[in-house]
């Protein structure tokens, strides 16, 4: 059996086995063996994978396998990865692994809410293994539709208005992203959905190309908070419960960036060379907006959601600049910014469990209060703000080194002005540092507060651990998705 399949089956066996589950006791077991497992199967296969490419392997995906599914139309159940793919699942698999253990305690109807939240996991880790562009379609929406009822169920505050905001936004963007794939597939003549059979042949019409790219772009980047249909991730952040802000932020954002580069630029080169500049300017705009967003909030989730829009924005202005260093920084800030955002919103919701409000004006003085919590805290802001040693400056430094390396006037101005977002991060990010975590406390509730269960200081330990390993060595990482984003922007030269 192909390995990739099972981060297909092990969800889909996880399901009726929730199901079956009589008390919580059973439920908790099932989604530890479950996440365990998956993150077990990528720390195989990202060894695996390194191994195989040290001993000399050239093909651009391995692992490949494809079973032809709807024959009418050429759809295969077709699976492989690169670096970039085997870097995400590991990603994937790390989230999911902790925020299990982040909702470890969530009431009520816990099986149910484990349901959708393995329902959600399938759908991400399909996404990252298919090559097929209907396949890939397929566990996009299997990704998204859980997220309605996460929110709208299990979530706090304006939860169905959020929930179904986020739905309809992000299903918007699913129709543009479907025009975009079938405008590819009948565009290129192509007999076969597959990414790297449809890149291979390069024979879709540059006037084509300028309809369906806008609308791949557009279509991914929405889920991405491409400005300005970011509207829909800061409600859904706040709203959501603490482990789907975890794999919300920490991943499903992801798909998008994700999805521009393999979809969008890998297929649509040309377009993508004659107009990126219009979403270079999108981007530039999310990322200085979030950031400036962000101080003005006092809300702990809607900082970080609006945190989020400025650095997944940085993501795909990355990846807009289409040479080789810029690409490698989107991909090391996916990583990067998908284990910070997921150890915020971890501590985020640790805090409000306690203290029953995420309003930074009612809360003071937590450091002597919930120490550990605290201190978790200090170091997810020192990570996000570009501290050296954390995986935020590795992937800011290669992000911002290979978009002002184009030598021309456009691209290094748009690149002075999203490095300002750098400053304001601080700003915003010691600002919140300063006001929660030090000084006397003010309520004399939160004076009695615990500090944080051992299920809690194991999610938090595990993310500061990924993030300190991703920040100290970040070679391997490298050097893991070098022949991945090599492959992607060989295409771009060879349209040329």
């Amino acid at each position: 059996m192909n390995i990739l399949v099972l981060f297909v089956i092990i969800p889909l066996l996880m399901l009726p086995a929730l199901w079956g589950c009589r008390n919580i006791n059973q439920t908790r077991a099932v989604m530890a063996t479950g996440s365990v497992l998956l993150l077990a199967l990528s720390v195989y296969l990202t060894i695996d994978f390194i191994a195989q490419r040290n001993a000399g392997e050239t093909a651009a995906m391995l692992y490949t396998a494809s079973v032809t599914w709807f024959a009418p139309l050429n759809i295969c159940f077709s699976v492989g990865v690169d670096g970039i793919s085997v870097a995400m699942l590991l990603l994937s698999s790390i989230i999911v692994f902790t925020g299990t253990f982040a909702s470890w305690r969530i009431k009520p109807m816990t099986k149910e809410f484990f349901l959708w939240y393995t329902l959600l996991s399938l759908g991400v880790y399909g996404f990252f293994i298919s090559t097929d562009l209907f396949t890939m379609f397929m566990f996009y929406e299997t990704a998204l539709i859980p997220m309605y009822l996460l929110i709208g169920v299990w979530g706090s505050g304006r939860k169905e208005y959020s929930a179904m905001k986020l739905t309809l936004m992000l299903m918007g963007g699913s129709a543009f992203l479907l025009m975009g794939i079938l405008g590819i597939y009948f565009g290129s003549g192509a007999t076969t959905m597959n990414i790297n059979e449809i890149a291979a042949m390069d024979n879709i019409p540059a006037n084509l190309q300028y309809i369906f790219f806008p609308m791949t772009f557009i279509g991914f980047g929405v889920l991405g908070a491409l400005f300005p249909f970011h509207t829909w991730s800061p409600d859904g952040h706040a709203c959501a419960p603490t482990s789907v802000s975890m794999l919300h932020a920490g991943v499903l954002m992801k798909l998008g960036g994700y999805g521009c580069f393999r979809v969008a630029i890998y297929l649509l080169p040309q377009a993508a060379d004659e107009l990126s500049w219009i979403f270079i300017i999108l981007t530039t705009i999310s990322v200085v907006y979030g950031a400036l967003s962000a101080i003005s909030q006092t809300d702990l989730k809607y900082i970080n959601a609006y945190s989020s829009v400025s650095h997944c924005g940085l993501v795909l202005f990355a990846i807009l600049m289409l040479n080789k260093t810029a690409c490698t920084g989107a991909i090391l800030q996916m990583l990067s910014h998908g284990l910070m955002t997921a150890l915020f919103f971890a501590l985020i919701g640790m805090i409000y469990g306690r203290t029953h409000t995420r309003d930074i004006r009612q809360l003071r003085g937590l450091m002597k209060i919930m120490p550990f919590l605290a201190v978790g805290y200090v170091i997810a802001g020192l990570a996000n703000l570009g501290l050296p040693g954390f995986s935020g400056f590795i992937a800011e430094m290669t992000v911002f080194a290979g978009a002002f390396g184009i030598d021309d006037p456009f691209h290094r101005t748009v690149t002075i002005i999203a490095c300002t977002s750098i400053v304001i991060t601080a700003v915003y990010i010691l600002r919140v540092v300063g006001r929660i975590l030090y000084g006397e406390p003010e309520n004399e509730e939160h004076k009695k507060l615990s500090d944080a269960t051992w299920d809690e200081r194991f999610t938090v330990i595990c993310l500061i651990v990924c993030i300190a390993a991703l920040g100290i060595a970040p070679m391997w990482v490298s050097n893991l998705i070098n022949d991945g984003v090599g492959n992607i922007l060989g295409n771009l030269l060879a349209s040329h």
